[in-house]
């Protein structure tokens, strides 16, 4: 007589039917950290402060837009990189593109008086806080 097993569809089975599913084919380099925008934020009573690292971008080639409380920093990356044995070319990388990062402040911003200065590969930015507007009260006539 045969053994008797009882089949569970649910087990073991499905490690079968994904294995290999979630591997890549092959392994793409990750983009170089200058098409990041890595940034720190800071705050005090007046002003909000914003350090973001653009390396390697002409000042020229930033754009910052603000409206009310959003904040948008946008630049044109352009890299080179090439690698020589002799006079043979082994390796030459190229990257162009568009690096963009967007946040949301607490409170609006001043735009007539926000500064924006580009030095060393860092965008400092000085964004002055809106004056709260005081609320009024209306008297239904």
């Amino acid at each position: 007589m045969a053994n008797l097993t009882r089949w569970d569809p649910f087990e073991d089975n499905w490690d079968d039917l994904f294995r290999g599913f979630f591997l890549r084919p092959m392994r793409l380099e990750q983009a170089p950290d200058a098409t990041r925008i890595r940034m720190d934020v800071k705050e005090d009573d007046k002003n909000y402060l914003v350090h973001a690292d653009i390396p390697g971008v002409k000042k020229e080639d930033i754009q910052i837009s603000v409206d009310g409380n959003q904040i948008a920093i946008s630049a044109e990356v352009k890299r080179q990189k090439e690698e020589k044995q002799g006079e043979k070319a082994v390796r030459t990388e190229r990257y162009y593109g568009k690096v963009y990062r967007a946040f949301t402040l607490a409170q609006d911003v001043d735009q007539e008086h926000a500064q924006a200065r580009y030095e060393n590969g860092v965008l400092e930015l000085t964004l002055p806080k809106r004056a709260a507007a005081s609320t009024r009260k209306l008297t239904v006539q």
